[in-house]
């Protein structure tokens, strides 16, 4: 069962929130009214996905996530914003957070995210990697990076689809190999490239010239 910890300071949004992933067979282990509530529910639970509204008081739910990520780098943030122009989703998403949703998109899509989180698989929209990826492009004012020769082919391949947007299902129908072991090659390619998400590698990707403009792979080695 997926054990997830509610981070958002209106009590309407989480009993809503709560009532749909209990629906869905998740566990709610916690519940958090601020940032502060949530570093210290997200240490004492150990919850597999964290919803984390931006917008709380005392302490906000970005600097609640750098203090969890910091604390546990494999946590598995879903950023809940009002506006998905919000600012500090893309912060978020660099810092390491797996996902973002809008909170007026539609109930079966949170449900998807808590489950592809809890997989260690991102859900975002196209358009929002697009946003994600050339906010951080332009921040580092580099696109241009070699392809370590570390990595195989395959795990060229692999990062190439991630950068696509791709889910590992997807990836592995792709490649015509199995789930488990499209998750290792990502799995190794994450760790030699020292990245924490799938939007990190996204990003990496763009900027290795794995992928183009609109997220297709232009670049296969196998």
């Amino acid at each position: 069962m997926i054990r997830v910890l509610i981070a958002d300071d209106q009590a309407l949004v989480r009993a809503g929130v709560r009532m749909l992933l209990q629906a869905a067979g998740m566990e709610v282990v916690a519940e958090a009214q601020d940032g502060a509530e949530a570093v210290r529910h997200a240490e004492q639970h150990l919850p597999d996905v964290i919803l984390m509204d931006l917008r709380m008081p005392r302490l906000d739910g970005l600097e609640a996530s750098r203090r969890i990520l910091a604390a546990r780098p494999g946590a598995r943030i879903v950023v809940l914003t009002t506006f998905a122009e919000d600012s500090n989703v893309y912060a978020a998403l660099r810092m390491g957070a797996v996902g973002f949703l809008v909170k007026d998109d539609e109930p079966e899509l949170m449900v998807e995210a808590v489950r592809r989180a809890a997989m260690g698989e991102q859900l975002l929209a196209p358009s929002v990697l697009r946003r994600v990826v050339e906010r951080a492009v332009a921040a580092e004012e580099v696109a241009g990076l070699a392809v370590p020769s570390s990595l195989t082919d395959r795990e060229v391949d692999v990062l190439t689809l991630v950068g696509a947007g791709l889910s590992n299902a997807e990836i592995a129908d792709r490649l015509h190999v199995g789930v488990t072991t499209v998750k290792s090659h990502v799995g190794a390619a994450m760790d030699k490239l020292g990245l924490r998400n799938r939007t990190q590698a996204a990003v990496l990707a763009f900027r290795m010239g794995l992928v183009d403009a609109d997220f297709r792979p232009v670049r296969r080695r196998a």
